[in-house]
């Protein structure tokens, strides 16, 4: 059986895989052992805005208030917002119902603890386990139980924070053109921008419940590339569904991802000695040429395996301030715990504007060497178990030995989604797109025979 929590916490089709009795007793069971049992402890809930949002909010909520439990009720709120609150407002967890960039059917439950942080691996153990043997725990009657406490200042707390992590800066002059994916950022990113005086233009920022990451948003660029062309704005700025993640667009529409943002911004940071021990950390799934940008520019960069969580581990285990992920989960350690959208924006215009460059210029630090990314279809209960297949393997050395040391095979298991990802990087566009499709091809026919 595969594991219950992925590396994003719970993720399913919402009211099939995520059923509103496991939102339940996720909400029970996560209350009650992230806060040890704490009578009237606080617990905040924020969502994005898929239409399960409101079902599994309400099963999950139950669950948490019959512990005794108290409920602090953000509605729709960024996801980073979630963790930056949770802190703010002293509470003793925090929850978000998203599944981030999946289409509008999945949907997800993630858990903060006290200080922001994801739960660790045992601890999420330990609640998978509570539920799947239906551990009795004493549960409280009459008023003891929890309260639901709405809080609608959230959106204006986490909208100063971001504002506040700039300083006195601000964007006058610049035209800012956004893509909210129709999620949580639809009202919190126009309003942050023109708190700091941009000129704001949107699209994507209508969401129906039924719309979010619909062909927009950081994984469908398309709109975003044109529409930054149609107003003539300096920058493009694409969020996800809950706004965790950014990537942008120059202004003459070219893609800037994750490692470029982090390239750009941690040579600006290096050179006002703010970045520790000039060190980023990335992913395996970083770039050859950012380790390549980040050596000419005396910089270092440490990996970890794939998954901002792991990112973040390492950078509080050593004290480093920047990190991140090429799909635009970055992590600024000053300012919040976790991968934030809105605030990874604020940060790039921030260098943009002390520059006095273009977004195009700047992103010339790096040469984003040729990679490769498909996908192959593949069981959750399957997914894990490519190393296991001899032809599957001997494939993947073969093709690592075919590149004498100048491109790299990454092959790993998707943590949200019934899907092996398959990364070959390299000099050659062609050959890496025909050697992943092989790949993909002998994954499938190997994993679901």
């Amino acid at each position: 059986m595969s594991r219950m929590f992925g590396t994003d916490g719970v993720r399913g089709i919402a009211n099939k895989e995520l059923t509103i009795e496991l939102a339940m007793a996720l909400g029970k069971y996560g209350a009650h052992i992230i806060t040890k049992g704490k009578t009237r402890a606080k617990i905040i809930v924020g969502k994005d805005t898929r239409i399960s949002g409101d079902v599994l909010e309400n099963a999950l909520v139950a669950g948490i208030l019959s512990t005794g439990c108290d409920v602090i009720d953000l509605g729709v709120i960024p996801t980073p917002a979630v963790a930056k609150l949770v802190r703010q407002l002293e509470a003793d967890a925090g929850v978000m119902i998203s599944a981030s960039h999946n289409p509008m059917p999945f949907n997800g439950i993630k858990f903060f603890d006290a200080k922001g942080l994801k739960l660790s691996d045992a601890l999420e153990d330990e609640i998978e386990d509570a539920i799947l043997s239906k551990r009795m725990i004493d549960l409280p009657v009459g008023g003891s139980l929890g309260r639901v406490l709405p809080y609608e200042q959230g959106t204006h707390a986490y909208i100063e924070s971001i504002v506040n992590s700039i300083g006195d800066i601000k964007f006058e002059g610049m035209k800012i053109a956004l893509d909210c994916a129709n999620g949580a950022a639809y009202d919190v990113a126009p309003l942050a921008f023109n708190r700091l005086d941009a000129k704001v233009y949107s699209i994507h920022h209508e969401p129906d419940g039924l719309n979010i990451n619909e062909n927009c948003g950081s994984t469908h660029l398309g709109d975003l590339i044109k529409f930054v062309k149609t107003v003539d704005a300096d920058v493009g700025l694409a969020f996800d569904g809950d706004a965790d993640r950014l990537l942008a667009i120059d202004e003459k529409g070219n893609l800037v991802d994750g490692d470029k943002i982090m390239a750009i911004c941690g040579l600006h940071m290096k050179e006002r000695g703010a970045l520790k021990a000039d060190t980023i950390v990335t992913t395996v799934m970083t770039n050859l040429g950012f380790d390549l940008a980040i050596e000419e520019n005396s910089m270092k960069t440490i990996k970890t395996q794939v998954g901002d969580r792991y990112v973040l581990e390492h950078m509080l285990k050593n004290g480093y301030v920047l990190g991140g992920e090429q799909s635009g989960h970055i992590i600024f350690l000053d300012y919040n715990t976790t991968g934030d959208g809105l605030l990874t924006a604020v940060q790039l215009l921030k260098v943009m504007k002390e520059s006095g460059k273009p977004l195009s210029e700047l992103s010339k630090i790096m040469t984003v060497y040729p990679q490769v990314l498909k996908n192959a279809k593949v069981s959750n209960a399957k997914k894990h178990r490519f190393m296991e297949n001899n032809k599957i393997a001997d494939k993947i050395k073969s093709v690592e030995a075919d590149f004498h040391g100048k491109g790299r095979v990454l092959i790993r298991p998707s943590g949200t989604e019934p899907l092996v990802r398959v990364m070959i990087e390299g000099s050659d566009q062609t050959v890496l797109n025909q050697v992943a499709g092989e790949l993909v091809t002998l994954i499938e026919k190997e994993l679901n025979d």
